[in-house]
């Protein structure tokens, strides 16, 4: 009598934290997480504060931890950490709108395995969470390309130029391009244009890192950009920065 086959079980779904303080976005995320069979939804939380207190619990430990920089009571990258120094098997996947390169080199020093900017974020991140657990390390081209801008400028000059920006003329600013910074965002304005790093600005100012990356948040939206490389340039074309070699 012919041995009977058996199907192998299939394995279990991968367990998927999301850490959102947009309701509408973390709704997204849960949807496609929710249809996805290979998927699990373990939980969403909306503050570093509630996601460190769900890593700190007696949950199911995630598998995937998608999660966003700036949230409102601190940096997502600290979440990353705490959950990569509890959970080692945890594949954090960064959601943001931060697209510039000290936000992803940073993301990844903590241990993300992946960055998607939220202007290009897939319509099922499922599938995408499926390809990393599948050895992938998604990122966003747009994100891709900054990145290796960067190691290039890093492997020919040694250091990144702080004026990396594409040359445009400077103008007189308009009434409307005045108004359209707070005067803390003009000062970051600068100093990013100047070159410094979060942590630098967060110094220089008296703020915490947190505060820099939210007033920066704001002024991409302001601006209408995704980097600093873009800030800086737009910030230029609208007169509210001039050339250092300006006189």
């Amino acid at each position: 009598m012919p041995a009977t086959e058996t199907t192998p079980p299939s394995p279990p779904p991968w367990g998927v934290l999301v850490v959102e303080d947009d309701a509408h976005a973390r709704a997204f995320f849960e949807a496609s997480v929710r249809r996805s069979p290979g998927l699990q939804w373990l939980g969403g939380a909306r503050s570093v504060r509630e996601a460190l207190d769900w890593l700190d619990g007696d949950a199911v430990a995630p598998d995937v931890l998608l999660v966003d920089l700036g949230l409102p009571d601190g940096s997502g990258l600290d979440v990353i950490s705490a959950a990569v120094a509890r959970y080692p098997h945890c594949e954090p996947l960064v959601i943001s709108v931060f697209g510039d390169e000290d936000s992803v080199l940073a993301s990844i020093e903590a241990g993300a395995l992946g960055y998607i900017h939220k202007d290009a974020a897939p319509e099922d991140i499922a599938l995408t969470i499926l390809e990393m657990k599948a050895g992938a390390s998604p990122i966003s081209p747009m994100i891709a390309r900054r990145v290796l801008a960067r190691y290039r400028l890093l492997q020919s000059s040694g250091r990144p130029e702080p004026w990396a920006a594409p040359a445009t003329t400077a103008q007189a600013p308009t009434d409307a391009a005045r108004s359209l910074l707070s005067r803390r965002e003009q000062e970051v304005l600068t100093l990013i244009a100047r070159g410094f790093s979060y942590a630098e600005i967060a110094r220089l100012q008296g703020l915490s890192v947190h505060t820099v990356q939210t007033h920066i948040k704001h002024l991409y939206g302001k601006l209408a950009v995704h980097s600093k490389n873009e800030a800086v340039f737009e910030a230029m074309r609208l007169g509210l920065l001039q050339h250092p070699g300006a006189a």
